[in-house]
């Protein structure tokens, strides 16, 4: 059985984006950019939301051609091109670099990609976090807070239906103030 992990930056008070979908405080340090980089590596498959599929894929198929890209950006744009994704949305029609498209039920194609064999998941986009997170699905969450208030925007935690009990596996400090905490569920 795979291991789903959520994991994003977000603000001290909770968000991953600001109103308007405003992301600029989420500039990571190169060390924190390299931590990222490991973790994805480590992934056998991404599951995307529809609105950080389209963040991911405006930027990271050819990531690694910017003029300014550091080593770690390139080597996570190769990784992000080579990495299986599944991109869950009923509101776009096609997608590519190495990806399929679920418009169906999200959280029945998610139970069945976690029975399979394979590395590690890894499951972005709020919305469809949140669903997973209420189907009980999320084995690890990965919350790397950054020292900023934005007071509203896109919540990385959704409402749930009951507690869920979390075990602490790592704490990290990261230039400029940034404190990783990962934790597995309680099992």
């Amino acid at each position: 059985m795979r291991t789903l992990i959520y994991g994003m930056n977000l603000t001290l008070d909770g968000y991953t984006a600001a109103p308007g979908d405003d992301i600029g405080w989420s500039e990571p340090s190169d060390e924190l950019f390299q931590w990222w980089l490991d973790h994805e590596q480590a992934s056998g498959l991404s599951l995307y939301g529809r609105k950080l599929w389209e963040t991911m894929s405006s930027y990271w198929p050819t990531g690694d051609q910017q003029p300014d890209a550091t080593p770690a950006q390139t080597e996570f744009a190769r990784n992000w091109r080579d990495t299986p994704k599944v991109v869950f949305s009923s509101t776009i029609d096609t997608v590519d670099w190495n990806a399929r498209l679920v418009s169906g039920e999200a959280i029945a194609e998610i139970t069945r990609l976690k029975a399979e064999d394979g590395g590690p998941m890894n499951i972005g986009g709020a919305t469809l976090a949140g669903a997973a997170m209420r189907a009980g699905l999320i084995d690890e969450y990965v919350i790397a807070a950054h020292p900023v208030l934005v007071g509203g925007g896109t919540p990385f935690f959704s409402a749930l239906d009951s507690w869920v009990n979390l075990n602490l596996v790592e704490t990290r400090t990261f230039p400029g103030g940034v404190v990783l905490t990962r934790y597995e569920k309680a099992r």
